[in-house]
């Protein structure tokens, strides 16, 4: 059993409303702990929870950690990604939910095993893949893809300010030797910046950290698992209906802002005229700013410095 500490977790609990008599969807279990705060509440009630997570070691756990909820039926768990949603929730023949939460990026759990391959600070194969039933591995990237193609991932998702050289020498290193473990790895991207930058900076960062961010986030498809799931989401809410989004990167946050926005206001006529585009908004943002941390949870939970969280309620018109 691991030690998961839940990122924001009276912030998320309060954002998604819950009530003891309806039914929610962790859509991201990961370690539970999101999950175990929820089911405290619904214990008392009629309502219950849908706990999703494409990797099955972490559905594995889950199922020992909350495993009297489960005996009890307040826990139903599912081995999917979060983008196929709609057809989990028919699958538990649900057709509308009260709230889903996505607490996005790795869990602590992927980080803590070394030999999923996520962490720079830990010697392991290169992998990065939440879901090992997927074929793509940051292995066979780093050794068959072409520079360009790197490079793009690089700038792209990791939005490395050296990603230029860090292809150029990932390319070079693997005309002799195969890329094969994540050390190796931080090493090449290391030595394809500038020494004054090859370590730590100010702030913590290793100079790996944006890197591996981009080879994760294209491995696993994030942005676009994010961005397939929020329609079907939002479309499976009560009215009243709460989505609660954990984001880790500016990436991730850009997305969900805008996506929110336009949910709330998606209107496309010019401003001053009626509205003739038909378009009906989907619900309201609950807060405008996005929730962080407070100082006493970033002093005891490193995981929390990232990360942001916004809410949206859907309303039904």
């Amino acid at each position: 059993m691991f030690n998961h500490i839940p990122v924001l977790l009276d912030e998320t609990i309060k954002g998604l409303n819950v009530d003891k008599d309806k039914i929610y969807v962790d859509a991201t279990i990961g370690g539970g702990g999101h999950s175990e705060k929820i089911l405290e509440i619904l214990e008392g009630g009629k309502g219950y929870l849908i706990g999703i997570d494409q990797d099955i070691d972490a559905i594995e756990e889950v199922k020992k950690r909350l495993k009297r909820y489960i005996d009890n039926r307040k826990l139903f768990l599912t081995k999917s990604n979060f983008e196929n949603i709609d057809k989990v929730l028919d699958e538990h023949c649900v057709e509308k939910i009260d709230g889903v939460l996505l607490d996005l990026g790795v869990s602590s759990f992927q980080f803590d095993e070394g030999d999923r391959g996520f962490s720079y600070n830990k010697d392991a194969e290169l992998d990065m893949r939440m879901d090992r039933d997927e074929r793509l591995t940051c292995k066979i990237l780093v050794n068959t893809f072409e520079e360009d193609d790197i490079y793009n991932i690089i700038r792209k998702y990791g939005e490395e300010d050296f990603a230029k050289n860090i292809a150029k020498h990932i390319v070079e290193y693997r005309k002799t030797k195969q890329i094969e473990t994540t050390m190796e790895l931080s090493n090449i991207i290391s030595s394809s910046i500038p020494a004054k930058l090859r370590f730590k900076d100010k702030k913590g960062k290793n100079p790996a950290k944006k890197t591996f961010q981009a080879l994760r986030i294209y491995i696993n498809r994030e942005l676009e698992v994010l961005d397939t799931a929020l329609d079907k989401i939002i479309d499976r809410l009560n009215d009243g209906g709460r989505l609660a989004v954990i984001t880790f990167h500016s990436l991730e946050d850009r997305l969900v802002k805008e996506r929110f926005r336009t949910f709330e206001n998606p209107c496309t006529c010019p401003k001053g005229y009626p509205c003739v585009c038909g378009k009906v908004s989907k619900g309201k943002i609950v807060n405008k700013k996005a929730i962080t941390a407070n100082d006493k949870e970033l002093e005891t939970n490193r995981r929390s410095r990232s990360a942001k969280l916004r809410v949206f309620e859907r309303r039904i018109i």
